[in-house]
């Protein structure tokens, strides 16, 4: 029993690690299932869609009201791609 669970822990670990570090490279994307919000109001800026293009490049796509916009990101930087009214 105590082999079993050692060898589970194990494959876990290395599971991990390996998540760890492929998210770390931007290889991997995760993320928590989001919990529904409480509040009756709704939020006026929300991030739709995120693309990893590089270990530190990425496009989002964000709600802001009625308008939608492509953002850019580097390390140093962030730079409004598009901005368009939402359909």
């Amino acid at each position: 029993m105590t082999q079993s669970l050692g060898a589970i822990l194990l494959v876990m670990a290395l599971l991990g690690g390996a998540l760890f570090l492929l998210k770390k490279r931007g290889a991997a994307t995760f993320s928590m299932p989001r919990l529904p919000r409480m509040s009756a109001a709704p939020r006026e800026m929300e991030v739709l869609e995120r693309v990893t293009l590089a270990p530190q490049h990425a496009l989002h796509l964000v709600r802001v009201g009625d308008r939608r916009l492509l953002v850019a990101t580097t390390p140093s930087s962030c730079q409004v791609i598009s901005q368009g009214e939402r359909a």
